[in-house]
């Protein structure tokens, strides 16, 4: 897939690429998570990100820049910021490995299977709202992890369990439809 040059360089396109910049101050950031400071500087960059996010997908519907290069930036940008906090809040053992493991093995099967399907149908598929949901529940886990919050909190656990479950459905659900793309021969 070759992109044009005017595909990549939109306004949400920059917006997710910066997105995916911010991974780098997040892996140093975390390096000091015992500073209340550096946890709550951390804590407002992941919300600016989360903006991002939301905006990028706005901007794009708003000036009819919706392309398929946006199509893997976005949510590229996505695992891999997120990645970056789960994979430095695991190695300081803030996450279970379990916890850890069940995210990093389901983006990576997800984006793997999304270069497949891609070479399939000749287009990117786009994520879907139980991806989204699922993405959003993990963030607010995030979030609590970074606030220092009682992981026997109910609220803690009602995220934490919530997403646990969102990510085993989201991926069963977005292998279905993958499957239903490949079969119908959709375009």
């Amino acid at each position: 897939m070759i992109f044009k040059t005017k595909e990549i360089y939109t306004k949400s396109n920059l917006l997710s690429i910066f997105r995916l910049l911010l991974a780098v101050p997040f892996w140093f950031l975390l390096d000091n998570f015992n500073d209340d400071n550096i946890r709550m500087i951390t804590f407002g960059l992941c919300l600016f990100a989360s903006l991002t996010d939301i905006l990028d997908g706005y901007l794009a519907r708003k000036f009819n820049e919706v392309t398929e290069f946006g199509k893997i930036i976005d949510p590229l940008a996505d695992k891999v910021a997120v990645g970056v906090i789960v994979l430095k809040l695991y190695l300081i053992g803030e996450i279970s490995d379990f916890y850890f493991w069940i995210i990093i093995l389901r983006d990576v099967l997800i984006f793997a299977g999304g270069i497949f399907i891609t070479k399939k149908i000749g287009r990117v598929l786009p994520s879907n709202a139980l991806g989204k949901l699922t993405v959003i529940t993990i963030g607010i886990v995030i979030l609590m992890v970074l606030l220092a919050v009682d992981r026997n909190n109910w609220v803690y656990l009602l995220f934490y369990y919530s997403s646990t479950v969102l990510i085993f459905i989201s991926f069963f659900g977005y292998v279905l439809r993958a499957s239903e793309f490949i079969n119908s021969g959709k375009r």
